[in-house]
């Protein structure tokens, strides 16, 4: 139920926005409020309510209740979303597959939404460039930065909330900070951010639209894959942001012509000579 709020909000009326956002930041509470408490807490009016309820995909308010305390207890499987218990090994693998192709293909169809040429702007002419993800967005920082820094552009990874908030407070105007959150919910991120803008860096966001972090870049790349990973493993998201970073990285080599050809060149023949 959640996934499919986040996933709704672009399409909802700013009241209705206000209503998905606040159960997606207070679910608990949420799944035992009241229709006109909810109105009060969202500054909208029970109509509105009823109304998100049923653009969500409910048949009402009521509903809305029931989900949220299905979405809330536990899982029949942690395993993966799409896959159930009595799943056979070989439809379980094809739902995976099934998966990872629609995040690609809903990906793919986001891009027109995406400030690609201007992200790719301000990492052509970076001093330096830091990729900040957390767990499984870690892992994906990591590969972004040994796939980048082979354009000749310094890289650095960072992979905890402490370094990410100390490089915010260092950076200069010609550094470049990369965010990667599928929920957008670390508010050391949003901070970081908003620490890195004021030292006139440029902060790019990968996250949900809707997000703090969103809200404090300098550019924002919406990545609305449905996966709630706060039960399971990531793995669409993930391969969402490695696709999107993959993308980039090539539209950036391109960007710098014959300087990011050459040292592409140049780390592979590096290799050439040890095997």
């Amino acid at each position: 139920m959640l996934a499919i709020i986040t996933k709704s909000l672009p399409d909802l009326t700013p009241s209705e926005q206000r209503v998905g956002r606040w159960i997606l930041e207070h679910p608990k509470e949420a799944a035992n409020i009241t229709l006109a408490r909810l109105a009060v807490e969202c500054e909208t009016s029970e109509p509105t309510v009823v109304r998100f309820c049923r653009h969500v995909g409910l048949g009402g308010f009521r509903e809305l209740a029931i989900r949220l305390t299905e979405a809330l207890s536990n899982p029949a499987t942690y395993v993966h979303r799409n896959v159930s218990a009595n799943d056979s090994c070989s439809d379980a693998v094809i739902k995976v597959m099934d998966a990872s192709i629609q995040s690609l293909v809903e990906m793919r169809s986001q891009l027109s939404e995406m400030p690609i040429d201007e992200a790719v702007d301000a990492m052509k002419e970076a001093r330096q460039i830091a990729f900040a993800g957390l767990g499984a967005s870690g892992h994906v920082a990591r590969d972004a930065c040994h796939k980048f820094f082979r354009l000749g552009i310094p890289c650095t990874a960072l992979h905890d909330t402490t370094m990410i908030l100390q490089f915010a407070t260092i950076a200069e105007s010609r550094d470049v900070l990369i965010l990667l959150s599928h929920t957008g919910r670390w508010s050391e991120f949003a901070l970081a951010a908003k620490l890195a803008r004021e030292r006139g860096a440029t902060v790019i966001a990968i996250t949900t639209p809707e997000s703090a972090i969103a809200t404090e870049a300098s550019l924002v790349f919406p990545c609305n894959v449905v996966e709630d990973t706060s039960l399971y493993t990531p793995m669409s998201s993930r391969l969402a942001q490695l696709a999107l970073l993959d993308a980039i990285q090539v539209a950036l080599a391109l960007a710098r012509g014959s300087v990011g050809s050459d040292n592409l060149r140049r780390s592979k023949d590096a290799l050439k000579s040890q095997f």
